[in-house]
């Protein structure tokens, strides 16, 4: 009986020692491309005259710690009606800020960067967009029949075709959700949205006196879609079932150097923003 359990726990040591052995894997890496964040929006009721523009390189992916701000570029939108130019100043911490800018519904906008003597460029028309006509809160209409959820509710109009992006901020989050919505089999009619937080823990969950900032934005087809393809990517994290996520690439292009082609969207739209502050049922 000695031997035997002396047996086991010899087996059981080398286990051990044999789980704690380093296994170096060796990562690709790739150069650095440029990542271009500029989403211009033109909130309802306002001059829609402050814009920020964010440019950043990629970094490896275990070393996110890296700064990445890109600093001295130089950077402008040109209003296609009236060739008006609008510049960003560089703030020197990787965002481009104007207070001048002018928002007209329907007209065209080009977005022009020049970094290390390459030019990357996007152009995009600068749509309006319905409001948010009423939001509400419930119980009984998501996953879970104990976890609050905030209703949007919006008219659709008659005889276009539309592509919408909500955007829900909880306030205490980092960061925001973005659900796309077509009016495909909706459209002319009233478009009812149920949002329902979900975590692993009750906490994850909306509570009395959270408060949601809400964002409707009327898009144009191809930055739908490509919201849609980076939700499949970013919700995909862990299930052995799903393809692997491929590169997305926005309607930003290096006019000089096709290889050294960028990351990251450039959207002009108008938005309807709405904040609602969830109450004891």
């Amino acid at each position: 009986m000695k031997n035997i359990t002396y047996i086991c726990l010899l087996s059981l040591i080398t286990m051990v020692v044999s789980c704690t052995d380093v296994v170096d894997v060796e990562v690709p890496t790739a150069e650095p491309r440029l990542v271009i964040e500029a989403s211009l929006d033109w909130e309802k009721g306002t001059s829609g005259m402050n814009q920020t523009i964010k440019l950043s390189t990629t970094t490896p992916y275990f070393e996110t710690d890296l700064p990445n701000a890109v600093t001295g570029a130089a950077v402008s939108v040109t209003r296609a009606s009236d060739n008006t130019v609008f510049v960003f100043e560089d703030q020197q911490n990787g965002t481009y800020t104007t207070n001048a800018f002018g928002a007209i519904l329907n007209d065209v906008y080009t977005l022009n960067v020049v970094y290390e003597d390459e030019t990357f460029t996007a152009t995009e028309t600068l749509l309006s967009t319905t409001p948010i006509t009423n939001v509400t809160q419930t119980k009984d209409d998501g996953f879970d029949p104990d976890a609050l959820e905030v209703n949007v509710y919006f008219d659709d109009p008659v005889d276009e075709t539309n592509f919408y992006i909500l955007k829900y901020q909880d306030t205490s989050d980092f960061f925001p959700d973005l659900v796309t919505v077509s009016d495909e089999f909706l459209n002319g009619n009233e478009i009812h949205l149920i949002y329902e937080k979900r975590g692993d823990e009750e906490e994850d969950e909306f509570q009395p006196g959270d408060v949601v900032d809400i964002n409707i934005y009327n898009v144009t087809k191809e930055y739908y879609n490509y919201i849609g393809i980076l939700n499949n990517q970013s919700g995909s994290s862990g299930n052995p079932f799903t393809p692997a996520p491929v590169e997305l690439l926005g309607n930003c292009i290096n006019i000089t150097n096709k290889e050294n082609y960028p990351y990251g969207y450039f959207r002009v739209t108008e938005t309807d923003k709405v904040s609602y502050t969830f109450v004891e049922e």
